[in-house]
């Protein structure tokens, strides 16, 4: 009998230790699809809702607790407040900080805001605004990273949910960048939805708050010619340069040349006490006429010699696309088809266009941080780093951007850190349209 009950006793055993193995491996299996939420970028769109709850929350608190600042909303107001009561003559709109620079549409959008806000005012209501559109600009920006499928998810949180000076240019300075920027995402997500009008609509809408937009442009003829062919672009760009005519014909009407000179001056020089990126120069050497030209000459040819593997994207893009629309309907009912890699080649000369020219840029103010904040961990997760080096890349970025006032140091910092990540995407610009 002895030997039965020592059987029974073994099998009890070995019952009892399968059950803790399997218990052991369902935990494991729930972690590792726990930490799948932070890691996988295909499960991007379902990590964010959270985040972007806590964002609404996180700016209502900066809202309330932390002490607004003025810089430029008083100026903004005062030169529309010209525009409202009667003034069409660009040279007469003026603010505290100079004369009007930016084109029509910063008139119209602003006038609006003047009225909401009882005549600029009510600086809190202007706030909640501006907090609105960061958690647009951030559900914008996640719908074109989820739709790409290149960057973990807690890179993108870590990345864009945590720098203090974005937060600032929304809601604690109420710059007129944002206000651009979340036109140019919402542009990108229609092209990327195939709404090509729409797109073109909001992409001059964006240029008509602020001319950085136009650094995407030359990326953006690309994908038109090699997605669109030549009539249809001619169609878009009369559409957009049509979009800017309606938008400062009043102005024009009176007197186009102060408002062509006001709206687009290419040539306007930045103050020295204010720039971010080329602080490590003498100011003579800043204000130099040869300097602005050294930096357009290596702007435009750092843009020649991208735009060949643009139009090798492009093309790929238009032949994948036309693939994927075959084989939908075939495939409708068994699984849906990963347009990842389509959206990666249509997302990657955008960001990378406007990298190239926010790198050899004249001058950055704190404000222009946003012109490029939310593509880094695209133009970063496009070289062939490593992980820890990316991420130090772009925590040196921010520290560079949160020191104020700028230093030798931090703008010398900061173009090392360009260099470097110009240097991965170049390197790699054969493969950096695919996941790795």
């Amino acid at each position: 009998m002895a030997p039965r009950r020592e059987t029974r006793s073994n099998l009890n055993a070995g019952r009892s230790s399968r059950r803790s193995n399997k218990g052991w491996l369902e935990n494991y299996v729930e972690w590792r699809q726990l930490v799948s939420f932070l890691t996988d970028p295909k499960k991007l769109s379902l990590t964010v809702k959270l985040f972007i709850i806590l964002e609404i929350v996180l700016n209502a608190i900066v809202i309330q607790t932390v002490p607004y600042t003025e810089i430029d909303w008083k100026a903004y107001m005062q030169e529309v407040e010209g525009f409202l009561n009667g003034t069409l003559d660009y040279s007469k709109l003026r603010g505290d900080t100079g004369s009007l620079v930016y084109p029509a549409g910063f008139v119209y959008i602003f006038s609006s805001l003047y009225y909401i806000t009882s005549h600029g005012t009510n600086v809190r209501i202007a706030q909640y605004i501006f907090a609105a559109l960061y958690v647009i600009t951030l559900m914008l920006v996640f719908r074109i990273y989820a739709r790409t499928k290149k960057v973990p998810p807690y890179v993108l949180i870590l990345m864009c949910c945590t720098s203090y000076r974005i937060h600032s240019i929304f809601v604690l300075r109420l710059f007129n960048d944002p206000v651009a920027m979340v036109l140019l995402y919402a542009s990108i997500n229609s092209f990327l939805d195939n709404r090509w009008y729409l797109g073109s609509v909001l992409y001059s809408l964006a240029v008509s708050i602020k001319m950085n937009i136009l650094l995407f442009a030359p990326a953006l003829l690309v994908i038109y010619l090699c997605a669109l062919r030549m009539f249809k672009t001619l169609i878009h760009l009369s559409i957009c340069a049509l979009i800017q005519l309606i938008l400062g014909l009043p102005f024009l009407l009176e007197n186009p040349i102060a408002y062509i000179k006001g709206a687009f001056n290419l040539g306007r020089v930045f103050e020295f006490r204010w720039t971010v990126n080329w602080r490590f120069l003498p100011e003579e050497v800043f204000v130099h006429p040869y300097l602005h030209v050294s930096l357009l000459l290596l702007h435009v040819l750092t843009l020649l010699y991208c735009a060949p593997i643009w139009i090798s994207y492009m093309k790929s893009y238009v032949k994948l696309k036309h693939i994927g629309k075959e084989l939908k309907p075939q495939l409708r009912k068994k699984e849906k088809v990963d347009m990842s890699t389509v959206s990666q080649l249509f997302v990657y000369p955008l960001f990378v266009a406007n990298f190239i020219g926010i790198m050899f840029s004249r001058s950055l103010h704190y404000q222009f941080y946003i012109w490029y904040y939310h593509t880094l961990p695209y133009i970063a997760w496009c070289t062939d780093y490593k992980t820890i080096f990316k991420l130090t890349i772009l925590g040196v970025i921010e520290l560079c951007w949160n020191t104020y006032p700028s230093t030798v140091f931090s703008s010398a910092a900061l173009h090392l850190c360009h260099i470097i990540l110009l240097y991965g995407i170049l390197k790699n610009r054969s493969n950096n349209a695919k996941e790795k």
